[in-house]
């Protein structure tokens, strides 16, 4: 058995079984603004461009651009935002056996509002993502899932998607990542029933529980309302704050952000890290180190435009933590 962290489940990891990415694809409409217009009000944009993203297919590209073998299952449409998402996850190294095209939908977008700063303000239109999937996942699909190392679900895609696929990998005994980002309803108890992480952004566990965020004891005792709520592990992401692992029982792990030499736009960060703790796992890193792995990824991303075109290699990623570590930066506070 692989080295395992404390409180990582006994289970036998094979580094060759892939990742499984179910999820959304997106062409992302950037525009580069001053500052976001106020109500009635129109700002020009300094520039823009259209790349692809979407968090399903970012966070497939990253696990394939860490060089681990990933599927992804999604939709896109039969038009020229489907084709540019398709190239971009070939060229990321992702199987796309399992891409769909919907003829009724166009592929999903995102229009994203990128300040100076790197902050971004994203809208979404499903398109794809949201229509025309099967009443019953197509059983091709679901045996891909019972090969995976790790399985990763988001919520830009319909949940009665991500519940069929979720107990799947259960009654196969694969791990189920849930990235908490996308739609802002609450997350049906049949999809958290059969999650192993579940992994939100501080305004995401704010409102998934209903309580405050802003330091860590009310982000911890959120954090144990989701305990109640029947996950036992919980992958928080905190931005320039770094992040933190609670398992239930335990201490919580907590993780400082790793520098960037510049943030240049955010947009991705968050699927990064979540991509790369997930690769991390199923390598048979300790749960520190996975922490510590998805930190210099997500470090790297911010420094360049674009979701997908952000995601690093793997030897720059290695390359990263070594340079922490040699500089006595290391990333655990």
């Amino acid at each position: 058995m692989a080295g395992l962290g404390k409180g990582q489940d006994p289970i036998e990891w094979d580094i060759n079984k892939p990742l499984v990415v179910v999820g959304s694809a997106n062409a992302d409409i950037y525009v580069e603004i001053d500052r976001l217009p106020k109500q009635g009000e129109t700002v020009a944009a300094r520039d823009g461009q259209t790349l692809a993203g979407g968090k399903g297919a970012n966070q497939a590209c990253c696990s394939g651009r860490l060089a681990h073998p990933t599927y992804f299952v999604g939709q896109i449409g039969d038009d020229a935002h489907g084709r540019l998402i398709e190239d971009a996850l070939r060229l990321g190294g992702v199987r796309l056996d399992r891409l769909a095209r919907v003829v009724a939908a166009p592929t999903g977008f995102a229009v994203v509002m990128l300040e100076p700063d790197g902050q971004n303000s994203i809208i979404i239109i499903g398109g794809a993502n949201m229509r025309g999937w099967p009443e019953k996942v197509r059983r091709e699909d679901l045996k891909i899932v019972a090969t995976a190392g790790v399985v990763l679900l988001q919520r830009e895609i319909p949940d009665r998607i991500n519940i069929q696929f979720a107990e799947a990998a259960k009654n196969a005994g694969v791990p189920v990542i849930l990235d908490a980002g996308g739609v802002e309803g609450p997350i049906p108890d049949e999809l958290l029933k059969a999650v192993d992480i579940l992994s939100p952004n501080e305004s995401e566990l704010e409102r998934l529980t209903g309580m405050p965020t802003e330091t860590f004891d009310e982000i911890t005792l959120a954090v144990m309302k989701c305990h109640e709520m029947g996950v036992k592990k919980i992958l928080l992401k905190l931005g320039s704050k770094g992040s933190a692992l609670f398992v239930e029982g335990e201490k919580a792990l907590r993780q400082a952000a790793i520098p960037a030499s510049e943030v240049v736009d955010t947009t991705g960060a968050g699927d990064t890290f979540t991509a790369a703790f997930a690769v991390a796992l199923v390598e048979g890193l300790s749960l520190k180190g996975c922490l510590e792995f998805a930190a210099a990824a997500a470090s790297l991303c911010v420094e360049v435009k674009g979701a997908i075109a952000s995601m690093p290699e793997r030897t720059a990623v290695l390359e990263r933590l070594q340079s922490v570590d040699a500089k006595g930066l290391h990333a655990s506070y």
